[in-house]
């Protein structure tokens, strides 16, 4: 064999003990000009090829990759997966649903199990419904259970019955942060090998664990389930834009602002599926936690992973966080020896270069909608003016036409509604909108305040974006325990919450005092896992509830996370404002965004004096000394020594632990998947589409939010119908997330999002019309009213499409809802994989043409062909689109079937598919 891989094979020998590893050195071309992750990916192929799913064309793209990439297909292997609850529960229904039909068809269910190691972290199921008290969390945590239960008893089956599977249960922290602090190795040892810790991860915030010097990405748990069954991963081979930082960040500022900048940049740049690694003098000044920062935004800049290179830096974190001796010594020498260690001098080609000079930081949010949107903290209160007069765009009438006193009665016992105008001089900062500010008077229990545009209703200090970081957690509690010493309190109508992603964080927080501070604002810890980010902000209290729906407020939040896409992190809440721990805090004082916190006071002592945010900074030195003083290894040891034990609930959890799983007909949680019963050995013929109808015509920048939500859903919406025809109480209805191992629930709710606007149905949120009719009903009904016609579907969509979570209902649900194509002009990543991964053809426009250019309006037949014949990757198909009055359009698009082993799948109906197939033939 002359193959590069056969000569790359080699021994070294750590403290005594032998391993084989695939060496870089001294292969054709040398790889010192590579960037560190195009390495790590040619090392994947190397140590993996066998001629068949990988081959010498691999290895030779990888090892002559130049900034300008060819444009091949590349395999990846990846170590292990990562999983959370909602996106794991659907992999372990399907990994379930796969055994029950290999045993229908006469095989062994045993022969179903992961390939390689699989951690489950159970983190996206606690709701704030309790704040501000000390008994929140464990009230949280009872309803937690309560809800979850059926959900928690297949995962703990899981635990048992499937090979290669850990699960960490409830309570214990936010996968991504527990990832970063206790289950990556940098280098793995297996086998008697040792190559670079790499996986991938079914939530697109996995690249987070990339600032510890671990190549992973998000992808969509079809694809994670296929790579848990040993099929390999391929995708384009790489654009890699370095990131140069210089300079160091300002005392003012914290790694939040700098990431917030950062995303800005790179996606003003477009990085959408290119690898972003970072370099330059400015890294020498971050910790890796500043680099988790950094890196755990990637979907946010668009880019498949931002890569920080093992260094130093990364050696000095794995030891504070009680890394063996041993596994550190391992992956010093080993990068070291294996060309994969950071030392600053590298002189690497780089695709293109974006550049940031920390120093140049200002203090910084994001928002209202997009995590792109940089607005700086001097600006938000003119950007306010203008994000609100946006949200008025339904014909508000002006707040001096409305009835001065309307009283309500449906606020709660003793609570009454004034609206109006805020009669209070100087109360308004926005000149420009103060005619149609809209206000509401509530009193309530003694106590009169109000609420209006602007106003702060959810201030959650959440996310392992920066609940990782201690500097900002230490942060957030210094500038607490300063405004109380000034007198201030958060404002009575918000909702506060802290959810860490690991209990070390409540270690240090109490080691130093600073939770007594931070509870004193009632900042008490509502959970350990996604709450605000994920949409479990839970309800807003009710009188806050009520004034926000009567009075059609457009109210905000402020949350320390990553995610602020429309309706997720409350259907209620319009506005949602990214930014650090420690401004969440000092939004909280204010109770409203309407303010330049860098010149207004941020209130009044009780002396009158005004307290402006300067006066209750803490300086950086002040935030490392607690640090130093507060954060022990032996934290990390006394909570990961643990790690899967669970609390006594979970250990109460009754459940048969056969090795197939029992499955409930009468659980509204939890159902086999319809994808695989009673398979045919060979799948249908492929065909063209026609006469297909468009089920939704849409806009740019539809996330996976729109397409399939996470959080809650109202008793009028398809899901809440079907569960209250199965006897289910509306507040036993969850989430959606909660119920992503119910394919009855979760078709229902795709693109049922109360935001999203689909242009042939002239109503917001989930509806769609027939168009045999006109009839307007939801996406749903209308999907199955198309269905009984046995009429194909398509959707129309802008750029983006898909963008945001890797979230594989998004495409579960659009194939089960009968569409066959998505024609847009552009799509996200993750989301376009797992549409071929359903079966369903990710179509782009020509370069320049849009739906809208092409004038269309959604009401036409569409033929497509090209389908059926000779289908290749990236294939131009052909479109006729004939409208009612008989005008006729046609056009070509390009098919985003990127490789022959997506062809497959597409062919297969889907990956899973594919892969039983495969097994059924093999065993």
């Amino acid at each position: 064999m002359n193959t590069p891989n056969a000569k790359s094979v080699q021994e070294l020998i750590i403290n005594g003990k032998k391993y084989n590893y695939s060496s870089l050195k001294n292969l054709p071309g040398g790889v010192d000009h590579l960037p560190f992750s195009i390495r790590i990916l040619l090392e994947n192929v190397l140590r993996n090829y066998d001629g068949f799913s990988i081959t010498d064309e691999h290895i030779d793209t990888l090892l002559k990759w130049t900034p300008a990439p060819v444009d091949k297909d590349i395999p990846f292997k990846p170590a292990r997966i990562l999983m959370q609850d909602f996106t794991g529960v659907p992999a372990v229904v399907d990994m379930a649903s796969l055994r029950a039909e290999f045993v229908r068809q006469g095989k062994d269910g045993q022969k179903i199990n992961p390939a390689i190691p699989v951690d489950l972290v159970i983190d996206h199921s606690v709701q704030v419904d309790f704040f501000g008290t000390d008994y929140s969390y464990d009230k949280n945590v009872e309803l937690e259970f309560e809800r979850n239960k059926e959900r928690y008893e297949l995962l703990k089956w899981a635990q048992s019955g499937l090979n290669n599977f850990t699960v960490v249960p409830p309570g214990m922290g936010i996968c991504h942060q527990v990832n970063l602090e206790y289950l990556a190795k940098g280098v793995i040892s297996r086998d008697g090998w040792l190559f670079p810790d790499t996986l991938v991860g079914t939530d697109s915030h996995t690249p987070m664990v990339n600032g510890i010097g671990v190549i992973a990405w998000g992808v969509g748990g079809i694809e994670a389930e296929a790579a848990m069954l040993g099929q390999p991963i391929f995708f384009t081979c790489p654009e890699v834009v370095g990131l140069k930082l210089t300079g160091k960040i300002p005392d003012h500022c914290t790694a939040t602002d700098m990431v917030l900048s950062i995303t800005k940049i790179l996606r003003d740049r477009g990085v959408v599926g290119k690898f972003v690694e970072v370099f330059g003098e400015g890294l020498d000044h971050l910790t890796v936690t500043d680099r988790a920062t950094i890196s755990n935004m990637s979907p946010e800049f668009g880019c498949t992973v931002t890569y920080f290179p093992i260094d130093k830096r990364t050696l000095e974190y794995m030891h504070s966080t009680n890394r063996s001796q041993e596994q550190i010594q391992i992956v010093e020498e080993y990068c070291k020896e294996n060309l994969l260690w950071r030392t600053g001098q590298e002189e690497i080609k780089y695709s293109s270069v974006a550049e940031l000079d920390l120093s140049t930081l200002e203090p910084t949010v994001s928002g209202p909608k997009r995590p792109q949107d940089k607005i700086l903290v001097k600006d938000l209160s003119q950007r306010f003016s203008e994000v609100l007069k946006d949200e008025h765009h339904r014909n508000y009438e002006p707040v001096s036409k409305r009835t001065e006193y309307a009283w309500l009665a449906d606020g709660g016992s003793g609570t009454e509604f004034t609206f109006g105008k805020v009669p209070i001089e100087g109360e308004l900062h926005s000149e420009v909108i103060q005619d149609t500010l809209r206000t509401v008077r509530i009193k309530q229990n003694n106590s009169e305040f109000i609420l209006g545009d602007g106003s702060i209703v959810i201030a959650a200090i959440t996310s392992c974006t920066n609940t990782s970081n201690p500097a900002v957690m230490i942060g957030a509690g210094l500038l607490a325990r300063n405004a109380i010493e000034k007198g201030l309190r958060t404002k009575s109508w918000v909702k506060t919450s802290l959810a860490p992603g690991s209990k070390v964080v409540t270690k240090y927080l109490e080691r130093s005092g600073l939770n007594t501070d931070l509870e004193a604002l009632r900042f008490h810890t509502v959970g350990y896992g996604c709450t605000s980010c994920i949409g479990n902000s839970g309800p807003l209290p009710p009188a806050i509830a009520t004034a926000v729906d009567k009075g059609e407020l457009v109210v905000a939040s402020v949350l320390s996370g990553n995610r602020n896409f429309e309706a997720r992190v409350h259907p209620q809440v319009k506005m949602n404002f990214l930014m650090s721990p420690m401004l969440v805090v000092a939004y909280a004082l204010v109770g409203k965004v309407d303010i330049n916190l860098t010149k207004d006071p941020l209130d009044y002592d009780p002396n009158g004096q005004p307290v402006y945010l300067k006066d209750i900074w803490p300086s950086r030195e002040d935030i490392q000394n607690t640090i130093n003083e507060c954060m022990k290894q032996q934290d990390f040891e006394d909570v990961y020594n643990v790690i899967f034990d669970g609390s006594e609930d979970w250990q109460d959890l009754e459940v048969n632990l056969d090795q197939n799983f029992e499955w409930n007909k009468n659980s509204t949680y939890i159902k086999e998947a319809p994808f695989f019963e009673n398979i045919q050995a060979n799948p249908d013929t492929v065909t063209d589409i026609k006469n297909a109808r468009v089920l939704l015509y849409l806009g740019d920048s539809v996330t996976t939010d729109h397409i399939s939500p996470a959080g809650s859903f109202k008793e009028d919406s398809a899901a809440g119908s079907y569960l209250k025809s199965n006897s289910v109480n509306n507040e036993d209805f969850n989430s959606y997330g909660s119920r992503r191992g119910n394919h009855e629930v979760m078709m229902r709710g795709t693109f049922a999002n109360v935001r999203i606007k689909n242009k042939i149905a002239d109503i917001e949120g989930g509806y769609s019309r027939y168009l045999p009719t006109g009839e307007v009903k939801t996406v749903f009904d209308t999907a199955m009213q198309y269905q009984s016609d046995h009429t194909p579907l398509i959707i129309l969509a802008g750029k983006e499409y898909g963008s945001g979570s890797s979230r594989d209902w998004a495409a579960k649900g659009t194939f089960l809802l009968g569409v066959r194509a998505v024609i847009a002009e552009s799509f996200e990543r993750i989301h376009r994989s797992n549409l071929v991964g359903m079966g369903v053809a990710p179509l782009v426009f020509n370069a320049g043409e849009s739906a809208v250019s092409l004038g269309l309006d959604g009401t036409e037949t569409y033929n497509i062909t090209g389908l059926e014949e000779n289908l290749t990757p990236h294939k131009i198909l052909n479109v006729q689109a004939i409208h009612p009055s008989g005008k006729e359009t046609v056009f070509t698009v390009e098919a985003r079937l990127d490789s022959a082993i997506e062809i497959e799948y597409y062919k297969n109906q889907g990956i899973l598919q594919y892969v039983l197939r495969e097994y059924l033939k093999n065993n």
